[in-house]
């Protein structure tokens, strides 16, 4: 049953993305902000690294007067401790505090070591940003448990939100120290699934065979794995993004999730339908400019194709081998269009092309070597995408399908667009995001957003949101889906090919941006947001009934 507005006092969210933009889960929460705030006007406090400096302070945070303005003044924390309170610059503008958590770093093996007799968590064998996430979350821990204390915890509905296996251990000290507090975990991939599959082992034809524990061992991921399995255990509620990361918790985590949380989408990144038509006009400008200044083609705005697939740089998780692939499908075969590819993944960017930036400037579309890349890579040889286009023969000869490879954060200031993603995505004709693991999607649920026809792939949790929706394809969602298994790659492949043609050759694609902005609309947090009240009620009975209990004995 979902939790009334009235019934929390406080929600405190916690996650290393919170005024951090690393990857989607910012774009998770950063987007659910303004619900939250509609919701439970300023009871919602996120809580985030304090990974900033004078010198490279934090675009999304001000520091302004709060209503936690009052704690932080006589606040007295622990281990070194510090803290600044503030506002998230993101629609909604809810309160946020950042943490300076380095001290803690001291006494981590005592903590460790009490961790492991309270909970079994096993930290033996960390590595890498263990350390570094526990800290945060043991400190977030600490903070809650500070503000709590101020404003009293008696007879109060409280609520302690950890996101991701970085979380974790804040999740647990709140457990151990705030008993009265209901807690919830959110795990938006599991560490060992994702692991899993970037070693290239196969999850789904053999996932009811897998066992998580055995796995963290053969994959030297026992201390995040031990973390996460433990926080999924404890949390009050355990909640998920997919049905398929849901079975995939079940039998790796041997916890299924109370509540499948949807991620859902804000209206406000997308630009107002009167300034839609400028918005596309110019991003498409800029990439066929780009384009032609490239490879030499006249890429005529009429006669030409864009399609554009994004997200984080891991090759086969997020299926840049099977687009790659079905572009050079699409090259040998007939297409009515010339079709510009565009990968826009970060990877090693060294800088942008000076050649390139100077044939923008003055203007000259000539062609030039290597036509496939807006930027040199430090590690060119090495790198998957790039290897992948050469072998494909891509920048070589003249082509009906130009694939051209952006390594870099558009943010704006990339040196050759100069534009962030957002303002180049309603200049694309279609996306691609040919998934292999990809517990939710946001890339494909922001391209309809914005207007772009859409292809993914059932294993992606927003692919299997619209397959259960029961509207699939171009015209009538703006969204195909394309099966995608362990063993059927070459059907994959095709089935991308066939659906990018499809609609290059179709006179009906404002009918297939009409259909996925309407079922974008269906995916905003306004709908979705219910989900987490759901969780919210089942945390906060488990709560209550454990605080009865406690006063009982």
């Amino acid at each position: 049953m979902a939790t009334k507005n009235q019934e929390i006092d406080l929600i405190f969210e916690t996650s290393w993305e919170v005024c951090n933009k690393i990857g989607g889960i910012y774009t998770v929460l950063s987007t659910k902000a303004k619900t939250m705030q509609a919701r439970h006007k300023d009871k919602v406090i996120f809580l985030g690294p304090d990974v900033w400096t004078a010198e490279n302070p934090s675009p999304w945070f001000t520091e302004v007067r709060t209503p936690l303005s009052a704690w932080a003044k006589q606040a007295t924390l622990p281990y070194g401790v510090t803290v600044r309170t503030g506002r998230w610059d993101v629609p909604g503008r809810p309160l946020a505090v950042l943490i300076k958590f380095e001290g803690l770093y001291e006494s981590k093996d005592d903590f460790y070591a009490h961790m492991w007799s309270r909970f079994g968590v096993d930290s033996l064998h960390a590595y890498g940003d263990y350390d570094e996430g526990c800290a945060f979350a043991r400190a977030a821990g600490i903070v809650i448990e500070s503000i709590v204390n101020f404003f009293g915890s008696e007879a109060k509905n409280i609520i302690a939100h950890f996101d991701e296996w970085t979380t974790g251990m804040g999740l647990l000290y709140i457990a151990d120290k705030l008993p009265s507090v209901a807690t919830v975990f959110t795990t938006h991939a599991t560490s060992i699934g994702r692991s899993i599959c970037g070693n290239g082992k196969p999850l789904y034809d053999y996932l009811k065979a897998y066992d998580g524990d055995q796995m963290a061992r053969e994959l030297n991921m026992e201390a995040k794995h031990s973390l996460e399995k433990t926080a999924a255990h404890v949390a009050d509620a355990f909640t998920t993004v997919s049905d398929v990361t849901a079975d995939e918790c079940a039998q790796l985590l041997q916890r299924r999730p109370d509540v499948v949380t949807p991620n859902g989408f804000e209206a406000d990144f997308v630009p107002a339908h009167n300034r839609r038509k400028n918005a596309r006009k110019a991003a498409r400008e800029s990439l066929l400019t780009v384009a032609r200044a490239l490879t030499g083609d006249p890429l005529h705005d009429e006669d030409t194709f864009i399609v554009i697939t994004s997200g984080r740089c891991e090759y086969r998780n997020k299926g840049l081998d099977v687009f790659l692939d079905a572009m050079a499908t699409l090259d040998a075969g007939e297409v009515s269009k010339q079709i510009v590819a565009y990968v826009m993944v970060p990877a090693w960017a060294q800088g942008a092309r000076p050649d390139l930036r100077d044939a923008l400037d003055s203007d000259r579309m000539c062609g030039m070597p290597d036509p496939v890349l807006t930027h040199w890579l430090n590690n060119y040889n090495e790198d998957p995408v790039n290897s992948r286009v050469h072998q494909l023969g891509f920048a070589f000869g003249r082509h009906h399908v130009r694939v051209i490879y952006v390594p870099c954060y558009l943010n704006g200031s990339d040196g050759i667009f100069n534009k962030t993603y957002y303002q180049l995505l309603p200049g694309a004709d279609a996306t691609v995001f040919a998934s292999y693991y990809e517990p939710w999607g946001y890339t494909p649920l922001e391209s309809i957003a914005f207007g772009v026809p859409t292809v993914t792939t059932c294993l992606s949790g927003f692919g299997q949101w619209t397959v259960e929706s029961g509207e699939t394809g171009f015209e009538i969602s703006g969204v195909e889906v394309v099966r995608r298994t362990d063993s059927n790659y070459s059907d994959a492949e095709q089935g991308i090919a066939s659906a990018i043609r499809l609609l290059a050759d179709s006179e009906s694609c404002e009918q297939a941006s009409r259909a996925a902005e309407a079922t974008a609309a269906k995916a905003q947090w306004k709908n979705f947001y219910n989900y987490y009240e759901t969780a919210y009620g089942t945390a906060l009975k488990k709560a209550s009934a454990r605080t009865q209990r406690l006063r009982n004995n």
